[in-house]
């Protein structure tokens, strides 16, 4: 199992962004297994043209989203991450419903607005 990243300059999508979701879905689909290793930020860079700093941004946001871990001078690895973004989009869900209900908006109009907000991110 190896890693495939394309990353296209023409795009405006961010370089990192690019790079961060096409790990994600690359571990979330099973197509990277927990526990693969990835290649350490420079050797990645390196690989791509890109910047340590750009690799190094995307890893870090892969980790606090619980896609991956780091595990000292062993390396990164794909993490268990289905349980943690489970949480981590309850506990959003949650406080976003709690923020409606507090804005006085009735049901309706918060599933419209979270409808709004989904097909903004997801149809770009």
């Amino acid at each position: 199992m190896t890693l495939k990243i394309s990353i296209d300059a023409g795009s405006p999508t961010a370089p990192y962004e690019q790079l961060r979701a096409q790990i994600s879905d690359q571990a979330r689909s099973g197509r990277l297994p927990v526990g693969h290793k990835l290649p350490t930020v420079r050797g990645l860079a390196d690989e791509l043209g890109l910047a340590a700093n750009t690799v190094a941004k995307a890893y870090r946001v892969l980790e606090s989203d619980g896609v991956i871990e780091t595990r000292g001078r062993a390396g990164t690895f794909v993490a268990a991450a289905g349980d943690a973004a489970a949480r981590r989009a309850a506990t959003a869900a949650a406080a976003y419903a709690a923020e409606a209900h507090r804005l006085g908006l009735d049901r309706a109009d918060a599933d419209a607005a979270v409808a709004d907000a989904l097909r903004a991110v997801y149809e770009r």
